[in-house]
C-alpha cells in the first residue's frame, strides 16, 4: 500500500514538472521556428538582390517609396510634378489590378507600397528614392493627420451618415480617395468610429472639453495619445513603420510570408537585427535617401542627384506646363494627395463651396514655372514657390477640418506638453525605426559630401586656363575680331611666299652669269 502511494506521489510530481517545463519547452519550439522563418526571408533576400549596380545614375524608372508622414507629398507636387509629365507617370499605383508597368512611357511611380511592390516593377531598370523622418515626430505627425481626416466626418449627425456619404461619393468617382491608400484605410475608418463614439457620450451640442490636459490628451473628445500608441492597431501598422515598409513587411505586401516574419519580429525583437540590416542595406542601394527634418538640404539634393539627371536624360527638359495639367477624367495619375472627394463634399456642407474652392485651387497649385529650359537652379526656384502655396493651404485645411474638434490644436508647442515618459515609450515601440533613422542620417552626411566634392571638381575645371588656338592668342593680346587675324595672317603667308621666290630666282640668275 505504502508503496502505491510513493509510486502515485512520484508520478504526480513528474505530472507537475512536466506542466512547469512545458510552456518553457513550447516557448523555445516557438523561438527557433520564428528565428528560422526570419533567418530564411533575410537570407532570400540578400541572394536575390544585386548589391553591385550602379546606384549613382538614374534608371529608366523611378519608384518614389513614400514613407506616410515624411513629406513626401511635398516632393511629388514641387518636385516630381515639374519634372514628369502626367503620360510619364504610371498608371495607378494604388489600383493593384490595372497597375501596368510594362506601359512604354511609364517612368514614374510614387506610392505609399512597400519595398515588396519592386515584385511588380523591372528592378534592374528602376531607382528607388526615399524620405526618412525622427521615428518620434513620425508618430505624432500620424496620430495628427489621422484625426484630421477623421474629424471631417464629423459635419455629419451620426456615423451611419458618414458612412452613407462616403459610400456615394466615392461610387461616382474614379479619384484615388485617402481611404483607399495603406495606411490610411486603415487609421482613418478607426479614428472616425472612435471620435463618433466619443461625441455620442459627451453629446453632440457639447463642443468643449471637460478633460484637457494638453492638446494630446483631450480624452473626451478625441483618442488621448497615450491610447492610440498602445492600440493593436498601431503596433500592427504604425510602429517600426519605416523599416517593415522598405523591408517589405507590411500588412499591404505583395510578399505572402509578410505576415509570419512581421509578427515574429514583434513577438522576439532580437529577431529584428535580420529585419534591421536587410533595411539598411536597401538604403544603401538607394538612389536618394532624404530627410525630413533638414528640409531645406534635403531638397538641395534631391535636385542635383535626381533632378539634374531627370533633366539630362530627357535633353534639358523644355517644360510646357499645358501639358502636365491633369485632365478632369485623368485615370492615370499616381497622385498622393489625401484632399479626397468625399472630405470636399464634407467641408461644403459646413464652410461653404467658395471657401472649399479657395482650398482645392491652392492646395493643387498651378506649376508657375512656364515654357522654357530647365535647370537645376530653376528646378529650386519652383520648388520654394510651390511649398509656401503648399503649406498655406495644409494649414487653413487643418483648422477648418479640426474645427469640430478645437480643443486639439496640435503645434510644435504643444509637442512639448507631451510627458517624457511617452517620447521614451514611443523611442522603445520603435527602436528598430531609431537606428535605422541613424542610418539614413549617415547615408545623407555622405550624399552632402559627395555633391559638395561634384561641385569643387566643377569649379576647379573652370578655374584651369583652356587650350587657346593662335587666332585666340592674337586677339587676347591686341582688340581685333578673328576673321582680320586670319586675313592677317594669309597675307603674311604670301609675302614670304613671294619673297621666297624672288630670293631663289635671284640666286639662278647669279649662277648663269657665272
Amino acid at each position: 500500500m505504502a508503496r502505491r502511494l510513493r509510486l502515485g506521489a512520484l508520478a504526480l510530481a513528474l505530472l507537475f514538472v512536466s506542466a512547469a517545463l512545458l510552456p518553457a519547452v513550447s516557448a523555445d519550439a516557438g523561438y527557433a521556428r520564428c528565428e528560422g522563418v526570419v533567418r530564411g526571408w533575410a537570407g532570400s533576400v540578400a541572394e536575390s538582390e544585386d548589391k553591385d549596380g550602379d546606384k549613382l545614375s538614374l534608371k529608366d524608372l523611378l519608384f518614389f517609396l513614400h514613407i506616410p508622414r515624411t513629406g513626401g507629398r511635398t516632393y511629388f507636387h514641387c518636385f516630381l510634378k515639374k519634372l514628369y509629365t502626367n503620360a510619364e507617370e504610371c498608371p495607378r499605383s494604388y489600383d493593384k489590378l490595372r497597375f501596368d508597368p510594362s506601359h512604354p512611357d511609364c517612368k514614374l511611380v510614387v506610392s505609399h507600397d512597400d519595398y515588396s511592390f519592386m515584385s511588380k516593377l523591372p528592378s534592374e531598370r528602376t531607382s528607388v528614392v526615399t524620405i526618412l523622418r525622427n521615428p518620434v515626430d513620425r508618430v505624432f505627425s500620424t496620430y495628427e493627420f489621422s484625426v484630421e481626416v477623421a474629424a471631417r466626418f464629423l459635419v455629419h449627425p451620426n456615423l451611419t451618415s458618414a458612412k452613407l456619404m462616403t459610400t456615394r461619393v466615392l461610387s461616382k468617382s474614379r479619384a484615388v480617395s485617402t481611404l483607399d491608400i495603406w495606411p490610411w484605410k486603415y487609421l482613418v475608418p478607426w479614428m472616425r468610429e472612435d471620435l463618433f463614439a466619443r461625441r455620442d457620450a459627451r453629446g453632440i451640442d457639447n463642443v468643449r472639453s471637460a478633460h484637457r490636459v494638453n492638446a494630446y490628451d483631450v480624452e473626451d473628445m478625441v483618442m488621448p495619445l497615450h491610447q492610440y500608441i498602445n492600440d493593436p492597431v498601431a503596433h500592427e501598422i504604425i510602429h517600426n513603420g519605416a523599416t517593415f515598409q522598405i523591408t517589405g513587411l507590411t500588412n499591404n505586401s505583395y510578399f505572402s510570408g509578410a505576415h509570419e516574419v512581421r509578427h515574429c519580429v514583434r513577438k522576439h525583437p532580437d529577431l529584428g537585427h535580420f529585419v534591421l540590416q536587410v533595411a539598411k542595406s536597401r538604403l544603401d542601394r538607394m538612389l536618394y535617401v532624404g530627410l525630413t527634418e533638414d528640409h531645406e538640404e534635403s531638397a538641395r539634393l534631391f535636385a542635383h542627384m535626381v533632378g539634374a539627371q531627370v533633366l539630362s536624360q530627357s535633353g534639358a527638359l523644355n517644360l510646357d506646363i499645358k501639358e502636365d495639367q491633369p485632365s478632369e477624367n485623368d485615370s492615370r495619375s499616381s497622385t498622393l494627395d489625401p484632399e479626397e472627394e468625399e472630405t470636399n463634399e464634407h467641408l461644403n456642407r459646413t464652410h461653404g463651396l467658395q471657401n472649399n474652392r479657395a482650398l482645392k485651387t491652392a492646395d493643387t497649385g498651378k506649376d508657375d514655372h512656364g515654357k522654357g529650359n530647365m535647370t537645376v537652379g530653376k528646378l529650386m526656384e519652383a520648388y520654394e514657390g510651390c511649398i509656401s502655396k503648399l503649406r498655406k493651404s495644409q494649414s487653413n485645411r487643418r483648422k477648418i477640418s479640426l474645427k469640430k474638434v478645437e480643443e486639439a490644436n496640435f503645434s510644435k508647442e504643444a509637442r512639448q506638453q507631451v510627458p517624457g515618459a511617452l517620447l521614451e515609450q514611443i523611442m522603445s515601440l520603435n527602436s528598430l525605426d531609431m537606428e535605422l533613422y541613424e542610418h539614413a542620417k549617415k547615408i545623407f552626411t555622405q550624399e552632402h559630401l559627395m555633391l559638395k566634392a561634384q561641385h569643387s571638381m566643377v569649379a576647379q575645371h573652370k578655374q584651369l586656363p583652356a587650350k587657346k588656338g593662335w587666332v585666340a592668342t592674337v586677339c587676347s593680346y591686341w582688340s581685333c575680331s578673328p576673321w582680320k587675324v586670319v586675313l592677317f595672317g594669309l597675307g603674311v603667308t604670301i609675302a614670304i611666299v613671294l619673297i621666297t621666290f624672288a630670293l631663289t630666282t635671284r640666286r639662278r640668275t647669279f649662277k648663269l652669269k657665272v
